[in-house]
């Protein structure tokens, strides 16, 4: 299962879990949380399509020489 899919698992249950819920600030927390899993969804689809690189910076005795 990709990190999306947990992320939107998560965000389904706290949905259910506000529908619930009697108590209206509970119920917006629980709310409030789904929709940063949805976020977080969309992220991890973002973070899969970017192809980044890192390099390792030039020790300090190399830096003279460039």
């Amino acid at each position: 299962m990709i990190q999306r899919d947990i992320y939107l698992m998560n965000a389904a249950y706290l949905f259910a879990k506000a529908e619930a819920e009697k108590d209206s600030a509970i119920r917006g927390d629980f709310e409030n949380m789904a929709r940063a899993y949805l976020r977080l969804a969309d992220q991890a689809v973002r973070n899969a399509q970017n192809d980044i690189v890192y390099e390792t910076p030039p020790a300090e005795r190399d830096r003279d020489r460039l």
